[in-house]
Formats: C-alpha cells, structure tokens, sequence
C-alpha cells in the first residue's frame, strides 16, 4: 500500500498535468471582411484549441438591414457563420451545438427549410428559443460551438 505523502504527490501531479492541458491560449476571430472601423465590442469568434466558439450573427444583408423575406434572413445569418468557420478551416458540419433565438416562434418551420440544406453529415445538437426583440429588427439569432477533429 502506498503511503499517504505518494498518494498526496500522485493526485497534485494528475491534478496539474490536467490542468494545463486544459489551459489552452485563446484566440479572438475577427473576419477578414468586417470593416476595420467597426468598432463593436464584440469579436466574431473565439478559438481555443480546436473548439471554436462564434458569436451570436443576426441575418442583416451588406446594408445593415434585415430581410423583409424571413427564409433570406435565415439564409444571411447561416452564410455569416459558415464565413466564420471557412476563416478557421472549418465547415458547417463541424458545429456541435446551435443555439437559435427567435422572436417569432410561428417561423419554426421557414427557419429549418433553410437551415437543414448546410449539413451533409447530420445535424449539430440545437435549441431554438422564443424571445423578445433582437437587434437591428431581427427575427433570428443565431450562437453556435464548433470543434475540428
């Protein structure tokens, strides 16, 4: 049987290797194509190590405005994500996790139309949640979590 103080340096050791393995450096994404100007406080997404984890996009066109078409909104907003990924040499079929908002519930349907034509190897784990009003009068927004194998 080993001693207390072996067992004590084993479980600090498993603890510290642990913990820098896990301690990996972060990177902020901004994409290529946003406006050096834009001065949001907010960048596209971060990376730390293979999981990159994407701000939440609206679906607004290159003026700033949303749609009057909610299928083109939604079409917009998963455009603006698979941008983000292309930057990091990823694709759609790396998210692992979605999380869309969306102020009106009754465009469950038009939204997964669009949605499901992104993905050819199955679909990332998701939540779609009821809520109140998004910015620049959006009707979605969409948050994500991707990981390259």
């Amino acid at each position: 049987m080993r001693s207390f103080a072996a067992k004590a340096f084993l479980v600090v050791l498993i603890v510290a290797t642990a913990g820098t393995a896990i301690a990996q450096p972060r990177r902020h994404v901004r994409l290529k194509s946003r406006d050096a100007a834009d001065a949001r406080p907010f960048d596209d997404a971060v990376r730390v190590g293979n999981t990159l984890y994407l701000a939440g996009r609206i679906g607004t066109d290159t003026t700033g405005k949303v749609p009057a078409d909610a299928a083109a909104e939604v079409r917009n907003v998963m455009d603006q994500i698979k941008a983000v990924l292309a930057q990091e040499g990823m694709t759609m079929d790396d998210l692992v996790t979605v999380t869309v908002y969306c102020t009106d519930l009754s465009l469950y349907g038009t939204f997964n139309d669009v949605y499901r034509t992104y993905f050819t190897k199955g679909f990332p784990a998701r939540a779609f949640l009821g809520t109140g009003s998004l910015l620049a009068g959006g009707r979605f927004e969409v948050q994500a979590i991707a990981v390259k194998p």
